[in-house]
């Protein structure tokens, strides 16, 4: 299965099929967005680690999912819905379907009237470092991320021309969620890239490589970012349970705030080179510190233990079928050992689409859409 998925010649014609199926949709549900180009980890992964053979990150089994529509594991990390489905919803558009599944269903896609409003690349355990998915055997790093999307890229010049699919990918939003995962390598115990860089140095090269990496995307027609940065990984069920006391590890924040202020000052860096190069970036650290300092603002009860799990702060054991899971997913932070739950999602969400410059900067995905 992977060798055929990664096949570029393959992908070329598969992405032909499923884009021409988007060029004959009539109309977008929102002329202003017309598409949702998602890249990233777990955090916004919609189902492309269903089609890895050899990843250790899924979230296709119960009891994922069972606060998603269908009530069914969809591949997404949660207990329902992932923040990047809720920034679809605020702009008027369907979920981005996951890649793979694009390619893989192709020769059904072109017998429907479906059009295809947006496509996640994002995939479980990936990271900014192409190594960084050893961790989990098997992920799609942003590299090839990026690549996949030039396929796409590529087909919608020659459907459209390059006028037309400059229009198109001009107006449509890049949502960028990664870099978790590459610190949760760096602070590994069996870390090797410890052994190689300084923490200092590894965040910097995280921001050298993304930087490289977006201004890939900008080349291939991409001009409305939306750039969420490293939350408060310190403080996950996984992490904590590392401490005795249940406590934060101080030095993994420590280290995704300075690599935080990278991923700002690296986005300052690029509008600076090209004037029509627009951000929306999301402090989602400090959002997220918030609701760890405030829950009862929010009606969370629980913010250390996962929802779904087994054993200390239910992060012995992930999120699995044998696993069990709280009644009420709303007043926990955390779904299973790593990522929020819909509740917390649907927060993160709300506060990048329509919030303040405090926790957007310079702008509000709602400001970007209109620029």
């Amino acid at each position: 299965m992977t060798t055929s998925i990664n096949g570029a010649s393959l992908n070329l014609i598969i992405t032909s099929l499923f884009l021409y199926v988007l060029l004959l949709g009539s109309g977008c549900l929102c002329e202003s967005v017309p598409g949702l180009y998602v890249f990233g980890d777990s955090l916004a992964d919609a189902g492309n680690n269903n089609y890895l053979a050899l990843s250790l990150a899924k979230a296709d089994f119960p009891h994922n999912g069972v606060d998603f529509p269908t009530g069914q594991a969809t591949g997404r990390f949660s207990n329902g819905k992932n923040a990047a489905d809720f920034i679809a919803e605020k702009v008027g558009l369907p979920s981005a379907p996951p890649y793979l599944s694009l390619v893989l269903k192709s020769k059904k896609l072109s017998s429907t009237n479906a059009t295809v409003t947006g496509v996640s690349f994002a995939s479980g355990g990936a990271g900014i470092f192409n190594g960084t998915y050893e961790l989990f055997k098997q992920s799609i790093p942003l590299t090839t991320q990026v690549e996949y999307y030039s396929l796409v890229h590529d087909q919608l010049v020659q459907q459209l021309g390059s006028a037309g699919a400059q229009a198109h990918l001009s107006k449509s939003l890049f949502l960028v969620v990664i870099g978790s995962n590459d610190l949760f390598g760096y602070f590994n115990k069996d870390s090797q890239v410890s052994k190689q860089y300084t923490p200092q140095q590894y965040v910097d090269l995280m921001a050298s490589t993304l930087k490289e990496l977006l201004k890939r995307l900008y080349g291939l027609g991409a001009r409305k970012f939306v750039v969420s940065g490293v939350g408060v990984i310190g403080c996950c069920p996984a992490q904590r349970k590392q401490n005795t006391t249940s406590e934060c590890r101080v030095e993994a924040n420590y280290w995704s705030t300075k690599y935080n202020d990278g991923l700002k000052a690296l986005l300052r860096d690029l509008k600076v080179e090209s004037s029509d190069f627009h951000y929306s970036y999301f402090q989602t650290y400090d959002v997220m510190n918030g609701l760890i300092q405030h829950p009862e603002t929010y009606g969370f009860t629980e913010i250390k233990a996962a929802c779904c799990g087994l054993g200390n702060l239910n992060a012995d054991i992930p999120c699995i079928p044998i696993s069990i899971y709280c009644s009420n997913r709303k007043n926990h932070l955390f779904w299973d050992l790593y990522h929020p739950t819909e509740y917390a999602s649907s927060i993160f969400a709300r506060s990048l689409y329509s919030g303040s410059q405090q926790v957007t900067t310079p702008m509000n995905v709602e400001q970007l859409i209109n620029v």
